[in-house]
């Protein structure tokens, strides 16, 4: 062995078959071997023995706005890694809003990429953007790279990214299936929207209110149905409505090609708990209550639901203003998805098993990336996350990595502490200290083949 090689110990090493003591052996950046604990370290390689912390697969998060270029004073790619890393995330893809220009054409998606270069410190792919007049423009994108292509069926929050009515959405799907690519969807009607009561202020409830379940439930049962009839690939975002769960499962028996996601706080924090004016908090579509939390993990549980993902999107401070009628709407989460979801798992009675399957293996399935992200697992790239999982912190926005710390789990003790992580067998975070960015752009490695469904 060169000297470029090492062995990462664990007494707890999380792989595809269970969790077990073991060695992985690492060489030019892919997990070469899965060996016995106390097998011999080979001449020359470097040992790292990590005690009884876990080792896991880096996660990869398939959703994340990082709003760069043009936005930058909300997020950017030198600060978004930054936080995904310090969360033991090595892997995600970026959304085509928030950025300026959005990534819908080819030369936007090299601005794009341009901006991201010599900045990311873990890996990252992008996402091509679907809009009312760009069909032509979608196959290009997928030629160029990009791993699928975002939708809204209501407005989006920007003027530069409109939403996609009934017909615009069945022109763009029956393209995108020509192809055999994947639509992720932004789903919720506008017409229950634009029904719905509609109150400024600082109330939660009135914000609630605002954005009810039936608008959630009603695009998803759109939206399977198109899909249905012109055999697309279609994915759900963000989902926050456990209403919604029956047509999604009766789709997926009836063989649509649907997967579905939920994000870390939808599962953690509940709307009987968010302050008045804590906008913080705001999202869209919303975080409901705790009664519709649980539908929601017990979909996770039955595989209903595919992944958990951040929907990491963030804004400078300032526009998180006390009203929730006007304040910007989204969560950053990228730093803390990880002991989020792990600390009310843990509490529901799931393993890290669990956690690393939603929010790695099977979002890297998601992506086409399952050859070599998502697993601890010979010819995979030797990405990783060290956690010790039963040591406690109480998140303190200043400690956090993204560029405005504004965050809703401030105060809150979460379980599980990120040592450190890899990046293709090179530490990169280490008790809080960074390498210089490592990372790589990533393109989609091949199509899914003809029929599959969607992650294991």
């Amino acid at each position: 062995m060169s000297d470029a090689e090492q062995v990462l110990r664990s007494t707890r090493v999380l792989t595809p078959e269970g969790t077990r003591a073991a060695s992985v052996t690492v060489a030019g950046g892919t997990i070469t071997a899965v060996l016995p604990y106390d097998a011999p370290v080979p001449g020359g390689a470097r040992l790292e023995d990590l005690g009884d912390d876990v080792l896991l697969p880096g996660l990869v998060d398939t959703h994340v706005h990082v709003n760069d270029p043009g936005r930058t004073e909300w997020e950017g790619f030198w600060t978004a890694t930054r936080a995904a890393a310090a969360g033991g995330i090595t892997t995600l893809i970026d959304m085509p809003l928030n950025s300026l220009p959005p990534t819908t054409t080819v030369g936007h998606l090299r601005t794009k990429r341009r901006a991201a270069a010599d900045k990311a410190h873990i890996d990252v792919g992008f996402w091509g953007g679907a809009l009312p007049d760009n069909v032509e423009d979608l196959r290009p994108l997928h030629e160029a790279g990009v791993f699928g292509f975002k939708a809204f069926l209501s407005p989006s929050g920007v003027d530069e990214f409109p939403p996609l009515d009934q017909e615009r959405l069945a022109r763009t799907l029956a393209e995108i299936a020509a192809f055999d690519g994947l639509l992720t969807v932004h789903a919720e009607d506008p017409h229950h929207l634009a029904a719905a009561p509609r109150h400024g202020g600082p109330k939660y409830a009135d914000f609630l209110a605002s954005r009810p379940r039936d608008a959630e439930n009603t695009a998803v049962a759109h939206l399977v149905d198109q899909a249905k009839r012109r055999g697309a690939r279609v994915h759900v975002l963000h989902l926050s409505s456990g209403d919604a769960l029956p047509v999604i499962a009766a789709a997926k028996a009836d063989g649509v090609r649907v997967t579905v996601e939920t994000c870390p706080h939808y599962l953690t924090l509940t709307a009987e708990e968010v302050p008045d004016g804590a906008s913080e908090f705001k999202c869209c579509p919303p975080i409901r209550e705790a009664v519709n939390q649980d539908l929601l993990w017990q979909a996770l549980a039955d595989g209903t639901i595919d992944c958990v993902v951040t929907d990491h999107s963030p804004s400078t401070a300032d526009l998180k203003t006390d009203d929730f009628a006007t304040a910007w709407g989204g969560i950053s989460g990228l730093q803390l998805s990880l002991p989020a979801v792990w600390t009310e798992a843990r509490r529901r009675g799931h393993g890290l098993e669990d956690v690393v399957r939603w929010m790695s293996a099977r979002t890297a399935a998601l992506v086409g990336l399952d050859a070599r992200k998502g697993a601890i697992a010979p010819g995979h790239d030797a990405d990783f996350a060290v956690l010790a999982p039963d040591e406690t912190f109480t998140v303190d926005p200043a400690a956090l990595q993204h560029r405005n710390r504004v965050t809703a789990y401030a105060g809150r003790t979460l379980y599980g502490v990120v040592k450190s992580t890899w990046l293709r067998g090179e530490r990169i975070l280490a008790d809080g200290a960074f390498t210089a960015p490592k990372g790589r752009l990533l393109t989609r490695p091949h199509r899914h083949p003809k029929g599959r469904t969607g992650p294991p």
